[in-house]
């Protein structure tokens, strides 16, 4: 990316010295018939960090991960973006938020750079900043190439990494992305984590990922939470929720459930 889109986006993300949480949900709940997806959820993103959520499949992420950005409205509870309520000016706060949801469903029957473009003029960018920032996306994330493509040709990877660009291109103050780094090869993984780790540090971005490679997460963020049948069940600094052991080992302890595989005896035929 280019040293003058790194300044636009600085520029765009830099936050107040001091003010509310990025992210504040309180009391969320969401049932989905009988069951209960999100159980009361309190967690408190601070402004500027790289924040991990973490939690084994059906634990409610992505259901929280919705409700955070608009994307699913809750039964109870409260969202709040940099102090103010989401359900209450929508329009306000979305303007700030950069979502990559998970299975994400795109226009894709669009070009890649038709596609970032698309997305920049909808959040009411004038055309040729956009067309700069698209230029720079599809530089940064190795997409220049297969810009002229259409975008229901592109790979799972690619199809990600184009979804990452319309997220980014509009220099959100906060960035929600849920299991980014799937399906994207390591090379590109490595990539995409300079460009976050950037946004982060240099332009006053807050980024919130959902993953289950605890490693990736441990390296990567500095705050984490441990989600589970819809409750929180550590938060804080990745140092504080990991104690003295890693991260993985901190979540097996805390979620439970590991099999040893004493019912699958009948494996060791295989070999006979």
């Amino acid at each position: 990316m280019s040293s003058n889109a790194m300044s636009d986006l600085a520029a765009a993300t830099a936050p107040p010295p001091a003010g509310p949480p990025a992210l504040a949900l309180r009391g969320l709940w969401k049932r989905f018939g009988t069951k209960v997806a999100v159980a009361g959820i309190d967690l408190d993103v601070p402004t500027g960090s790289f924040y991990g959520l973490v939690g084994p499949n059906g634990a409610g992420k992505t259901t929280t991960l919705s409700m955070s950005t608009g994307l699913l409205r809750p039964d109870f509870g409260e969202v709040r973006v940099h102090g103010q309520d989401l359900w209450a000016a929508p329009i306000q706060v979305k303007a700030m938020l950069g979502v990559l949801p998970d299975g994400v469903r795109l226009f894709d029957r669009l070009t890649g750079r038709q596609l970032i473009t698309y997305a920049g003029l909808l959040r009411g960018m004038d055309r040729d900043t956009v067309g700069e920032r698209a230029q720079d996306l599809l530089e940064a994330l190795d997409l220049v190439a297969d810009a002229t493509t259409l975008v229901v040709d592109y790979s799972a990877g690619m199809t990600k990494k184009i979804a990452l660009a319309c997220a980014l291109v509009h220099a959100p103050r906060l960035l929600v992305l849920d299991e980014p780094f799937e399906a994207v090869d390591p090379v590109s993984a490595a990539n995409i984590r300079t460009i976050l780790a950037t946004y982060v540090r240099d332009g006053g971005g807050t980024v919130i990922v959902s993953s289950h490679v605890m490693d990736l997460v441990q390296r990567m963020c500095d705050h984490v939470a441990v989600i589970a049948a819809g409750h929180v069940l550590a938060a804080g600094t990745v140092d504080e929720v990991r104690g003295v052991g890693s991260l993985e080992d901190r979540f097996v302890e805390l979620v439970g459930g590991r099999s040893t595989g004493e019912g699958l005896a009948w494996l060791r035929t295989s070999s006979d």
